[in-house]
């Protein structure tokens, strides 16, 4: 499934790529409004597009009423912009936007409202078979994790921990989020239960243990990156 990320800002769209490319979806980017056009108009469409309203040349507004109008173009549209007053509103969906995400916007939210845009529209967003973070794959349909391109030996349990991380990126779950998920038929578990579980899962990501991350106070967390983080001294 493809998503478009049109944003004449280099940064967004390498952070929107990276995230939508983790969940699983194929995306294809574009500076401009009419290099996205260009890539519609030569039978090149996605399956939904996050479209910058203020963009050199042609702005977003012109280039969802072209797709809609001219070029009865039906893919769902969802806005990227710092204006959220509500003419710009008004005019994001009378241009045909599905939705309007305001600047800035944690990824997270992006995550799940393609997801819900993509279900409202009729079409299912994917179910990867493969979740890769960094050097560390988790193939959903074998239940089978991969460090570096080596298996790595995980218990059912961690395995679902770290799935439910991955499938996550970037969200925070307490020790409690992880009992009321994965321990639903156990009255009886301990928030160190949770703790030795992931101990045991970061030692067998080596090099890429650091990307689960213990944020003091509030849970565990997954941090999506490309690089091994360094080891600690």
């Amino acid at each position: 499934m493809k998503v478009m990320i049109v944003d004449d800002e280099a940064d967004i769209r390498e952070i929107l790529a990276f995230n939508l490319s983790g969940a699983g979806y194929e995306t294809v980017e574009c500076g401009t409004a009419e290099a996205a056009l260009s890539q519609v108009r030569k039978g090149a469409a996605p399956d939904i597009i996050l479209l910058d309203v203020m963009l050199p040349g042609m702005s977003g507004f012109k280039l969802a009423d072209t797709l809609r109008r001219t070029d009865n173009c039906r893919v769902p549209i969802i806005f990227l912009t710092a204006r959220n007053a509500e003419n710009d509103l008004l005019t994001g969906f009378s241009a045909g936007a599905d939705d309007y995400i305001s600047k800035p916007f944690s990824v997270n939210e992006v995550l799940a409202r393609v997801k819900a845009v993509l279900r409202r529209s009729g079409t299912a967003a994917p179910t990867p078979s493969k979740i890769i973070i960094g050097g560390v794959c988790i193939d959903t349909e074998t239940m089978s994790v991969t460090v570096d391109g080596s298996p790595a030996s995980l218990s059912r349990k961690e395995y679902d921990i770290l799935h439910l991380l991955a499938d996550n990126p970037g969200k925070t779950f307490s020790r409690s989020d992880f009992i009321r998920e994965l321990w639903k038929d156990a009255p009886y578990v301990l928030d160190r239960t949770v703790d030795v579980h992931i101990a045991r899962i970061r030692s067998k990501l080596g090099p890429w243990r650091e990307l689960i991350t213990n944020r003091a106070g509030f849970g565990y967390c997954l941090e999506p990156r490309t690089d091994a983080p360094a080891e600690k001294s």
